[in-house]
């Protein structure tokens, strides 16, 4: 992966702010994929939430702790339909390194520390997301590259 695509993770724009709801999305190739999350976290801030304000409102009132919420559904909503509907992997950085690359491959000290969580329920996924939200939303976390690989193991290689 690229400097800009290691760099890469999940933040909102201000919270309370117009574009409150919004992911920034850099120059990079990463945009695809946050743009797909956009989606379901528009979705899930318009139609799933129970509020008293308008639909833009709803929108542009949300707060830090709403934009993590929402990031959790749109990731675990994802995951569950790359799943097929049965089944979500989500893929964290563990602190030591669980596996050589085998002879002809180069260590990159990333894909050695993944570990995979798998779960059949989209409700144990969710939570689990939420729970360990900021592996995919803080600097230096690798959040896109976390949850590419999330998706891949999700849809499985044979799919």
């Amino acid at each position: 992966f690229s400097c800009e695509w290691a760099a890469a993770h999940f933040r909102f724009h201000q919270p309370h702010s117009d574009l409150a709801y919004a992911l920034e999305a850099g120059k990079v190739g990463t945009r695809v994929i946050l743009m797909a999350v956009q989606a379901h976290i528009i979705t899930y801030l318009l139609f799933a939430r129970d509020t008293e304000y308008t639909h833009l409102e709803r929108l542009c009132r949300i707060g830090q702790q709403e934009q993590g919420q929402a990031l959790a559904v749109a990731l675990a909503e994802t995951l569950w339909a790359a799943g097929g509907g049965s089944r979500a992997i989500v893929c964290l950085i563990t602190a030591a390194v669980t596996v050589m690359p085998p002879g002809g491959f180069r260590a990159d000290t990333f894909t050695e520390r993944i570990r995979l969580f798998e779960f059949s329920e989209k409700g144990a996924a969710q939570e689990f997301i939420s729970d360990h939200i900021n592996c995919f939303k803080c600097e230096g976390s690798h959040g896109v590259i976390l949850f590419l690989y999330s998706l891949l193991f999700s849809r499985t290689l044979q799919r």
